[in-house]
């Protein structure tokens, strides 16, 4: 009896290594191809040397490989699955100068994506990648902390922040800096109409004229403000940076809120202290019920356009990004037209809008993602102004916060990587730390 189970066994485990092997994943030889986005003929940009990378979206496996002169790249025997696809290239200053005949001190940062691209089984056609020039500028989104803490033992999102940051040489003036928080699809199965992207077709937005690339030239937010001055009122030294609160002040302690009640966290560790921030949010003026925690502090308070909710709360899941603004003398800001979301229904007459921001005033961008990658929405900027996203691994209620990659220091002040990709540029505390460097 022992022996016929044991043959038995042998038959099934054959069976089995047979099943196994037949059912193997037949690799692909991944074809890709870039070229840049732009119409010349007085010039040509090199191809030769572009940084390509692969990533697959459910292992986390990474290849990089350089392009050849004509722009394209075979990446061998690669698993069928989702990737993320990255190609980027810097050219010195000089280079481009000499190639373009366009004065430039700055090199010149070229990125193109193809986010959640499927490769599948008999794929022989090449993925094309059109690269564009980012945002290169002196100021940058240094950090978000829109995680917020633990909802029990932390202060939840009380303790939200964003970060500015002068990566230049040279003073700069905060005031009449704008941000945004910027809007699209979030959830799967509403009923908008939609771009091949799945990206909201803000053409179709009511009201909306013609003529205008709605889609591509402008973004869309769901809260805009502004930090106050006079033009010289808040100078930022080089290597230097502000720190915008949603409250500004100590959250390891405790403090009294509107109500009169005691606000506190069970493990100060969890959260941080913005006593020091520079600016804060304070929406309690703008609203019938404030929330007890938003409380006034001494710090200067934002200048509010347009809000969402009951004050400046991130989504703590990720599923908004973010941009810097800055005016260029002419555009009234409070004054850019506002759209209600392009639904295939009409909307009602009491259906929030949404400032409409010109792309052309944007000096930064970074795009946020949902830790997940089953949990990711179509993305919501451009290749011209972020090419990539970020995110925090440990997802809401972490305590965690994106942070700007160090690239270098210059003579003890320290320059952030800014090459217009968020996944290559951004990486993450563990504890969100103001002001801190990574």
């Amino acid at each position: 009896m022992k022996q016929s189970i044991y043959i038995l066994l042998i038959g099934v485990l054959f069976t089995a290594c047979k099943k196994e092997k037949s059912s193997d994943i037949h690799p692909v030889d991944l074809n890709i191809k870039v070229a840049y986005n732009i119409s010349t003929s007085s010039y040509t940009l090199p191809l030769n040397g572009v940084n390509v990378k692969i990533k697959n979206v459910n292992t986390g496996t990474t290849q990089t490989l350089k392009t050849d002169d004509n722009g394209a790249i075979v990446f061998g025997s690669v698993s069928p699955g989702l990737y993320d696809i990255d190609a980027t290239i810097e050219i010195p200053a000089a280079t481009y100068t000499q190639i373009t005949g366009i004065q430039t001190e700055s090199n010149i940062t070229f990125n193109a994506s193809a986010k959640n691209t499927q490769i599948a089984i008999g794929l022989t056609d090449a993925i094309e990648l059109k690269l564009v020039s980012g945002l290169i500028g002196d100021w940058v989104i240094k950090q978000v902390y829109y995680s917020g803490s633990h909802r029990t033992n932390g202060a939840l999102y009380r303790d939200q922040f964003i970060e500015f940051y002068n990566n230049s040489d040279k003073t700069l003036y905060a005031d009449s800096l704008y941000f945004a928080e910027i809007t699209g699809v979030i959830t799967s199965g509403a009923s908008y109409n939609l771009l091949k992207s799945l990206q909201m077709d803000w053409s179709t937005a009511q009201g909306m004229p013609t003529g205008i690339d709605a889609n591509k030239d402008y973004v869309y937010a769901r809260a805009f403000l502004m930090i106050p001055g006079n033009g010289k009122q808040h100078p930022v030294l080089p290597g230097k940076s502000i720190v915008v609160a949603q409250t500004a002040i100590n959250h390891k302690q405790p403090f009294t809120g509107t109500d009169g009640k005691s606000i506190s966290v069970v493990d100060p560790s969890l959260t941080i202290d913005l006593s020091g921030a520079d600016f804060e949010a304070y929406y309690a003026p703008l609203l019938t019920k404030a929330l007890a925690s938003d409380v006034d502090t001494p710090a200067p308070n934002l200048e509010v356009l347009s809000y969402f909710g009951t004050d400046m709360i991130f989504d703590n899941g990720g599923r908004y990004s973010y941009v810097l603004v800055k005016g260029d003398g002419k555009t009234i800001m409070k004054d850019l037209p506002a759209y209600p979301y392009p639904t295939k229904t009409t909307p009602s007459s009491t259906a929030t809008k949404y400032y409409q921001i010109p792309t052309r005033l944007i000096i930064d961008a970074v795009e946020v993602q949902a830790t997940l990658p089953e949990d990711r929405n179509p993305k919501k900027l451009g290749p011209a102004l972020d090419a990539g996203f970020a995110f925090v691994p440990a997802g809401s209620y972490t305590s965690q916060s994106i942070i700007r990659k160090t690239e270098k220091t210059v003579n003890g002040r320290i320059v952030l990587k800014d090459t217009n990709n968020s996944t290559e540029d951004f990486d993450f505390f563990t504890i969100a730390t103001p002001r801190g460097f990574k």
